[in-house]
């Protein structure tokens, strides 16, 4: 859990200062997206994406290691 509201912050964090900045491109569209699905835990494809945000975050943590 403290996963998904870290990332869920975090994004959130990102889309404002891209849209603060008016720099609204494909990589922070992406960014949205993810910020979406966060939100709405709800759908079919939340448990994929959480999978996937769960295995790079291992893998990030495995490399600084």
């Amino acid at each position: 859990m403290a996963l998904s509201v870290s990332a869920l912050v975090l994004f959130g964090v990102m889309l404002i200062i891209f849209i603060r900045g008016k720099q609204i491109k494909m990589p922070h569209a992406i960014v949205a997206v993810l910020f979406g699905f966060m939100l709405n835990q709800s759908t079919q494809l939340s448990k994929p994406i959480q999978e996937m945000l769960n295995s790079v975050a291992n893998t990030l943590g495995n490399v600084t290691k």
